[in-house]
């Protein structure tokens, strides 16, 4: 076979990789972006997107079954589960075609289906064994789920985030690995949706909460839904000709075996590296096999290879993936005039209901960096106006900000609209303002953003910058 020489070759054609291609295209002509699996990004095919189709169903049954308060009557709901999985599988297949036709629109001397590996660090090889030559290299293979030991056995019943939107039909019974913001998202919207799920963690966490407060208040509140242990003891998960069996102690202390449909596995993704032979390239591996690299430049050490995206293993989401496809391909691009790029406010947001949104720094980060030199703000939903109005009056949320400068560090909430007050609060932190300017900005009534000016006006006074907090403030309107 011919050898293929060019200036940037980029590995993988996700978001990180054609962002990277976009990006690297603009300050050179000779670019190949290169993928060894199916097109489609991972947020299209099986993550952001047909994860939330399900979870739009499930809010419509929820919100079914609840309205009664509101003087609704709502006689029965029925759950078509075949008709939940078409739209969810219909409506994936039209996002992931726009992938695609993205993909299309890369000149076809551009682009190359196949999988390569590493032969040196400017040589990618085919397992045709075709060569290709390359300056400059982009690493953006993606991540592929990962699975604890005590699943490793299953096969048939064993559903992940990469085969579960494949599902014909729900399920009537599934167990849950991880409680995570996957197995939270995926786990809750199963139960909404009528199958019975129980989920098991290790560790205590939920939804990747970092506040022990909040995340025991989240805790307590998914167990009024479904079976939660955080800290779960599995002994063994056995596959049976009909699904599963889990071996497990309850809460009580004695020792369960129960069946279910499937098993579901949400215990994290890693970084899909193992194919590349990395080694040949002479990079610096950490523990995990990843290359070592610069979190605003991307450049592994000095060399001409670059990561992006989830197999970075920084920071996996979409916006995340894009930022770091873009600053890998211009750099790249014009290497070897290494530039840093914009890293933005950290944002996470896990559509559960209610939500959680962390923003900026964590309480373990300010911890370790701010520890005796930042406040906590605080406010709980449940007696909040608007919430209680839209009976949504469940959450809690906690602003951190600097002694001294009140400068707003962070914030981590789990509570109604957490996914648009986490946005303005990583706007904020972005902005470095000041709680005392973010106070300045228009809070309109009713709505639940008042809540946020709730904490923020705690938070003020804690730092000893603003007045006392008024306790049923009436120039708020009744409920703020």
């Amino acid at each position: 076979m011919t050898p293929i020489q060019v200036n940037v070759a980029i590995v993988g054609a996700g978001t990180a990789g054609m962002g990277a291609y976009r990006a690297a295209r603009a300050l050179t002509d000779s670019v190949l972006l290169i993928e060894g699996g199916s097109y489609g990004t991972t947020c299209a095919r099986v993550g952001c997107m047909p994860s939330k189709l399900l979870i739009a169903a499930a809010e419509a049954a929820h919100q079914a079954r609840h309205a009664e308060p509101f003087g609704v009557q709502v006689k029965e709901v029925t759950i078509d589960g075949a008709a939940v999985m078409a739209r969810v599988q219909r409506e994936r297949t039209r996002f992931v075609g726009f992938v695609l036709e993205t993909i299309e629109s890369i000149a076809p001397g551009d682009r190359l289906t196949a999988k390569v590996k590493f032969q040196d660090a400017h040589t990618l090889v085919t397992t045709q064994g075709q060569l290709i030559h390359a300056q400059r290299i982009v690493i953006a293979t993606g991540s592929i789920p990962v699975l604890p030991p005590v699943l490793k056995g299953l096969h048939t019943h064993l559903l992940t985030n990469e085969n579960v939107f494949e599902l014909p039909t729900l399920p009537k019974s599934l167990a849950v690995f991880g409680p995570g913001p996957l197995g939270m998202e995926l786990g809750q919207a199963m139960s909404r949706l009528g199958v019975k799920v129980k989920m098991f963690g290790v560790g205590g966490g939920v939804a990747g909460i970092r506040d022990p407060e909040i995340r025991d208040y989240a805790n307590q509140a998914f167990n009024e839904e479904f079976y939660l242990e955080a800290s779960a003891q599995v002994k063994s998960v056995k596959e049976t000709a009909s699904g599963v069996e889990v071996h497990y102690l309850d809460r009580a202390g004695v020792w369960q075996t129960e069946p279910f449909d499937y098993v579901l596995a949400a215990t994290g993704r890693a970084p899909d590296l193992a194919g590349l032979a990395l080694k040949n390239t002479g990079l610096q591996l950490n523990k995990r096999g990843v290359p070592l690299f610069d979190r605003f430049t991307l450049q592994c050490g000095n060399s001409a290879i670059f990561m992006a995206g989830d197999a970075s293993n920084d920071v996996p989401l979409l916006h995340e993936a894009a930022d770091q496809g873009r600053i890998a391909g211009e750099n790249a691009g014009r290497y070897p005039d290494i530039r840093s790029g914009l890293r933005r406010t950290p944002l996470t947001v896990v559509f559960t209901d209610p939500q959680v949104a962390s923003v900026g720094l964590n309480l373990e980060q300010l911890n370790q960096h701010f520890k005796g030199r930042f406040a906590v703000g605080l406010v709980s939903f449940e007696d909040q106006g608007r919430s209680r109005v839209m009976l949504r009056n469940k959450g809690v949320l906690k602003v951190y900000a600097e002694h001294g400068s009140g400068l707003f560090l962070g914030a981590e909430m789990f509570g109604p609209a957490a996914e648009h007050i986490g946005h303005l609060l990583a706007w904020a932190a972005q902005q470095r303002m000041t709680v005392s300017a973010m106070l300045d900005m228009p809070f309109y009534h009713p709505v639940i953003e008042e809540g946020l000016r709730t904490a923020l006006r705690d938070l003020n006074h804690k730092l000893h910058i603003g007045p006392d907090v008024i306790n049923r403030c009436m120039d708020c309107g009744p409920g703020a």
